[in-house]
């Protein structure tokens, strides 16, 4: 809105002549109202100050002429600064926005000294006070008020006595939104004035929740023992107790590193609450660990209205233990479930193997199956819980039945015809001959025979039926279909001989039939229960009773009707009891059979199936790599050649020492294949000019470097003479890398001196015994990495190299749409928690299938694809020519050779370098002071940090461009490059830079070259320290993955303690979650170096090949305006604020390398039809031509199509020119807007009219 005079604005209001005066000057910017409640908010900005007191008056005016039911006004003092006087005012709008303000705040005494306000506490409280996170709230009001941040301080008397705690007033009710019904409420009904507690149902009578008490404490001590069940709680005055399990568990520290605050989801099923608190940071360590999910717990609080959460929660202050009461199953002979699926049928079950597994475990039923829909994706997942929890695992499948054995079937027709039956059939897996033929049904079925689902042909299922056990599913099968048909029973025996065992479900799960008119009453659906069995019978086939199981207990249903109904189902909401039943609960079912029947079907016989069935692994064990002959002997011949090349003959003891250990290791374990096969994908990428980039840790290994896999030198730092091969090695720990040594020349033969090495460990790579199965990661070119796959398949073959599958799944913003769609389709309302709850529930249900961009994994020829897994098309893409595996290739990662052929910048940005400039990459020096220079300042661009609005010169840099990083480099100042490598460790860790390294170097106690950067930093110092090799190794194993506070054991840490580390040292360690690897971070430097180089000496080469690859945000419309224009566009986007869209963030990143560009004199040439590419930058006289795709609203092919039209002849007109290049007349009105056309005409017509 437009600014309005206050006085004009409020017209309705009756304003004194003293008020006309105060408000004559003041004036609305802007005003947020809710109609249906009766609510208004108003910015207000005023000349003058008011007393908080003339604000409230002037509410109340407002509330009165415009009968409004809330009123607030927010005022902007925009003369005015904060004064000791004005704290009361301050305090008084605080008490309204927080109630829990109340009484701590009293008699409290503010002063001010330049931007710093501080408040001297009476009666106590600040811990009060920082739970009820009431700075937060001051800082608001204060930034509001006065548009100036101020940092607040605590001080006075600061504690008390629990027992003199004032007690948290009521939430402003009047003010609150209605509070959340549990999820079985009826449609919403919006409360009027003050009867926001009737809008959520009365709920008259305590539900029962299944949980007991316990008296083992978790946090606070035992308020009472009065508990209410969750959708209770709304109806509650004052303090309740409730039970539940928790879901959810969010932590976050305080501003001043001393406190944590909690909040904690629960849920006992009538609904769900946040539980929020705050301890020390002591404590909260230890009740991390306590408050997981899944766990049950007990607590006890005051109810009262959040407005962070926008809901009712519990300030609460006490927890205990809890116990969860889980159905359990009490029979002597359990049942055995043969039919169940997980959340890998898609979109259509929703728990993981791992709830049913555990939940046979706590039952004691020996064995379950796995029958997900048409795919197997499960199989590793239950292959790991079956182990862990001591259940046998029946893996089988639920396919789709095609039979093309019937006289007269066609192929081509039958995915057209929708009068094709097409009938569920259950599959069990009996031996391991039955998991390589269900592997390669499953196969044919993606592969040959998808058509909306993956069909499987009788006549495969019979030649491949060796192994495997066939069920007859349920009453989407073909026999359950006959029966139900009422076909003669000389036909329903023919089609039960098909079929191992018969299979009968409970009447619920078919209880559709009696609505849609098939049988009357359940005595119809008996009876076709009653003639399988009886065809079972006559045949001598096995009978069997299962669930179909969809979900595992019958709550869980409301997560399947959530999905169903967001896929169009109508009937979503009438859903089957397809949940996971006990040995009772199934023999209930079947009460209207003989008991001696039901228990032969319900018990008996599925144990008999389940004691046919061997156990089956499958996913084989052990490392299976293809195999490559002669590789050892070439791993050898090639790495002790290019040592020798580079530190002569005989080698120095440390190198030949390091290297015959690694390739006894590599070759040892079997791995030589690994290193020879990237060795020939990087030797083939050179050979085409693209350099290759190493990731993770392969850069430890000595052998990778020597053979040309990676870039990084992992021993000691040192000297090398290239002529006579002399050398010196810095082991001492003194130096962090060999490219921080200063230039020297040899002392034997006068010759400069190579500088090396960055003293990285091998065991970070394959473990302390050299075993850990290689994980060899490479960045190529984007440019080339499709030919790097193709290699691939020309080194092993077609049929054993495949594209590593993956599996997309329903991920949580995904599962809340599906929540929100469906609540508002039934005009259901919910608290947050209960929403989180359902959300939580659809998450990690498969969605579809895909590939991995990078993943590819090789078959061994002594073996088959199908002795592994299954393969099919990614998402189901019968036209697509990629073959996948059906497994997620994290699941394959240690038995198969997976390799990751990513692509990346790094590798093509050189490449483009090196034809742009006369310098080759290889020759910039590591140690170039200009280059550094970079890292704190924009100088050596000839530009200063306000000319580009940026305190360093890395913008465009990799790993060093981003805001983030900048800031760490301007606090950290690194200045060589092993103090570069501690930037990229701490900027990709977590919890070791902020609250950890980045403390310490504002405290004073060490510099950025001393703290914890890295991984392999651990391992070194330590050795360094005296600490003996594998207990630094262990150590650093344990702080890098983030277990430092449990699993460093008493041992460890005196062990520490006696080698006089630094006080500092130890607490670092104990915070940190996770750690980069050195070799991964070293080789990231290593290639930013070198652009940053080519930055420096060559600027317009750097930003011509900087935006060809990486164009993204890039729009020539703005960047040919200049760069006011330019930074015009910055600073909109940047007054966005939180509603900027990652677009918007992209564009920002991009237009401030444009404004650096323009700032050293570099000039953007406009688009040209005849001299623009389409895709690529390229340069004209020292300036840079933009290409066709940076034209906003001009894709990559229609660039293409232009750039191919232009050449093919004389253009006539741009109406000829459109159909020759085949583009929209869109595409041609933004060129025409451009000038890109110039004098061309519209049309031909007007050619022959200028004639």
């Amino acid at each position: 809105m437009t600014n309005k005079n206050l006085l004009t604005f409020f017209k309705r209001c009756s304003f004194s002549g003293e008020e006309k005066e105060l408000f004559q000057d003041a004036y609305a910017t802007k005003v947020e109202a809710n109609q249906e409640h009766r609510m208004l908010k108003a910015y207000v900005v005023f000349p003058k100050y008011l007393s908080f007191s003339h604000l409230l008056e002037l509410e109340e005016k407002i509330k009165s002429a415009y009968q409004l039911h809330t009123a607030e006004i927010i005022p902007n003092f925009i003369n005015e600064q904060f004064l000791p006087e004005r704290w009361q005012d301050i305090m008084s709008c605080a008490k309204r926005r927080n109630s829990g303000v109340n009484g701590f705040l009293n008699d409290s005494v503010a002063t001010v000294e330049n931007d710093a306000i501080t408040i001297s506490l009476q009666y106590g409280g600040l811990d009060i006070l920082e739970a009820l996170d009431v700075q937060n709230t001051l800082n608001q009001i204060l930034m509001e008020w006065f548009q100036k941040p101020y940092q607040l301080h605590f001080t006075g008397v600061t504690q008390v006595d629990a027992s003199t705690l004032p007690e948290i007033p009521e939430p402003v009710f009047e003010e609150a939104p209605p509070p959340q019904a549990a999820f079985a409420a009826v449609p919403k009904q919006e409360p009027t004035k003050r009867e926001w507690r009737r809008a959520a149902p009365v709920v008259t009578e305590m539900p029962k929740i299944p949980f007991e008490l316990t008296d083992t404490p978790v946090y606070g001590e035992r308020l009472g023992r009065n508990f209410y069940a969750i959708n209770m709680v709304s109806q509650v005055n004052g303090n309740v107790s409730v039970m539940g399990n928790i879901f959810k568990c969010d932590s976050r520290t305080t501003w001043d590193q001393k406190n944590v605050r909690f909040s904690v989801y629960i849920t006992d099923y009538t609904s769900s609450i946040i539980l929020k608190f705050m301890v020390s940071l002591d404590q909260a360590e230890e009740l991390s660990g306590r408050l997981k999910p899944g766990r049950a717990i007990s607590a006890s609080g005051q109810i009262v209205y959040d407005k962070y959460e926008e809901d009712y929660v519990i300030n609460t202050k006490c927890i205990f233990e809890a116990k969860y009461i889980v159905r359990r199953d009490q029979s002597e002979e359990k049942r055995v479930e043969l039919h169940l699926h997980t959340n890998m049928s898609a979109m259509d079950a929703v728990n993981s193997i791992e709830d049913f597994v555990r939940r046979a475990a706590y039952w004691g039923h020996k064995a379950i199956a796995i029958t997900d829909h048409g795919n197997l994706q499960n199989y590793p997942n239950a292959q790991a819980i079956s182990q862990e929890c001591g259940v046998k695992m029946i893996y089988g499948v639920e396919g789709y039945l095609v039979d093309d054995m019937v006289p007269g079937f066609n192929p081509q027709e039958t995915y057209r015809q929708k009068t094709t039956p097409r009938y569920h059939i259950i599959i069990l897996v009996r031996n391991k001959t039955g998991l390589k033929n269900l592997y390669e049904l499953v196969s044919y079925s993606n592969i040959r025979h998808f058509y909306r689902r993956p069909l499987m042909y009788r006549s495969e299922i019979e030649r491949l039926r060796e192994g495997l056990i066939i069920g007859s599913a349920c009453e989407a099968g073909e026999l359950f279909r006959s029966v139900v048909r009422g076909d003669t029973e000389e036909k329903q025996l023919e089609i039960a001989s098909f079929y191992d065992y018969l299979e009968i479900q409970p009447l619920g799960n078919n209880a559709y039939m009696m609505r849609n008119g098939t049988t009357p009453n359940e005595e119809g659906l008996q009876n076709f229960n009653k003639q399988i069995i009886h065809l079972g019978d006559v045949l001598n086939k096995m009978v069997v009773a299962t669930c179909d199981v969809h979900f595992l207990d019958p709550r869980d249903e409301v997560f399947r009707r959530i999905l169903m109904a967001g896929n169009g189902f109508e009937d979503a909401d009438l859903q089957p009891p397809l949940y996971y039943r006990t040995t009772e609960e199934m023999m209930a079912e079947f009460d209207y059979l003989p008991f001696e029947q039901a228990h032969q079907i319900v018990v008996e016989n599925t144990n008999k199936i389940a004691d046919m069935i061997e156990e089956i692994t499958p996913i084989p064990s052990g490392m299976h790599a293809p195999e490559m002959e002669g590789s050892e002997e070439e791993l050898r011949t090639i790495s002790w050649e290019t040592a020798h090349q580079i530190y002569g003959d005989p080698l120095p003891p440390l190198v030949e020492d390091r290297l015959e250990r690694e390739l006894n290791s590599i070759i040892g374990n079997g791995y030589a294949v690994m290193y020879m096969i990237a060795q020939k994908l990087v030797q083939r990428s050179n050979e085409a000019g693209y350099s290759v980039g190493s990731r993770g840790s392969v850069g430890s290994s000595f052998v990778a470097s020597m053979v040309g896999i990676s870039e990084v030198n992992p021993l000691a730092p040192h000297y090398i003479c290239p002529q006579c091969k002399h050398s010196e090695f810095f082991n001492d720990g003194s130096v962090g890398s060999g490219f921080d040594l200063p230039d020297k020349k040899c002392p034997v033969c006068g010759t400069p001196m190579r500088a090396d090495g960055h003293d990285i460990p091998f065991e970070t790579f394959l473990g302390f015994k050299g075993d850990k199965v290689p994980d060899i990661d490479l960045n190529f070119s984007g440019e080339y990495q499709a030919t790097a796959h193709k290699y691939v398949e020309e080194l092993f073959g077609e049929g054993y190299v495949f594209k590593a599958g993956t599996i997309g799944t329903l991920a949580d913003k995904t599962a809340y749409g599906y929540v929100k769609k469906y609540l508002e389709s039934k005009e259901m309302k919910l608290n947050k928690a209960e929403e989180q709850r359902l959300v939580d529930g659809c998450v990690g249900v498969k969605r579809t299938t895909g590939q991995h961009p990078a993943g590819m994994v090789v078959i061994p020829k002594k073996y088959s694809v199908y002795d592994f897994c299954p393969i099919q098309h990614p998402a189901d893409d019968q036209d697509s020519d990629i073959l996948t595996t059906h497994f997620d290739f994290h699941s394959l990662h240690d038995t198969i050779l997976k390799l990751d052929i990513l692509g990346h910048d790094v590798p093509t940005l050189l490449k483009h370098l090196e034809d742009l400039t006369p310098l080759k990459f290889a020759d910039i020096p590591m140690n170039d002071p200009h280059v550094y220079s970079l890292l704190t300042s924009p100088e050596a661009l000839g530009v200063t940090p306000q000319e580009i609005d940026c305190e360093t010169g890395t913008l465009a840099l990799p790993e060093m461009g981003t805001k983030f990083v900048r800031q760490m480099m301007v606090e950290a100042r690194p200045k060589n490059f092993s103090e570069l490598l501690q930037i990229s460790g701490l900027s990709h860790g977590t919890d070791v830079w902020i609250g950890n390294a980045q403390d310490l170097i504002r405290e004073g106690k060490c510099e950025i070259k001393d703290v914890i950067g890295t991984r392999d930093n651990i391992m070194v110092y330590l050795i360094h320290q005296g600490l003996e090799p594998s207990m630094a190794f262990k150590i650093m194993e344990i702080v890098r993955k983030g277990k430092a506070k449990k699993q460093l054991t008493e041992e460890m840490i005196s062990e520490m303690k006696s080698h006089h580390l630094p006080d500092w040292y130890l607490d670092s360690c104990l915070k940190i979650k996770y750690m980069f690897p050195k070799a991964h971070a070293a080789a990231y430097v290593m290639g930013a170096m070198r652009l940053g180089y080519y930055k420096i000496h060559y600027p317009v080469e750097f930003y011509c090949a900087t935006f060809t690859v990486r164009p993204e945000g890039f729009n020539a419309v703005d960047v040919v305006k200049g760069i006011d224009h330019v930074r015009s566009v910055i600073r909109n986007l940047e007054n966005l604020g939180k509603a900027k869209t990652a677009k918007d963030e992209e564009t920002i990143n991009t237009y401030q390398i444009v404004v650096e560009a323009m700032a050293r004199g570099v000039q953007f040439l406009p688009v040209d039809l005849f001299r623009s590419k389409a895709t690529a930058f390229t340069i004209e006289n020292g300036a840079i031509r933009m290409p066709f795709s940076v034209l906003s609203g001009i894709g990559e092919n229609a660039a293409l199509n232009i750039v191919k039209a232009r050449d093919e002849g004389d253009i006539l007109s741009q109406e000829e020119f459109r159909v020759r290049a085949g583009v929209s007349n869109t595409v041609i009105e933004l060129l025409n807007q451009e000038g890109v056309f110039g004098e061309i005409p519209v049309s031909s017509q007007m050619c022959l009219f200028d004639l």
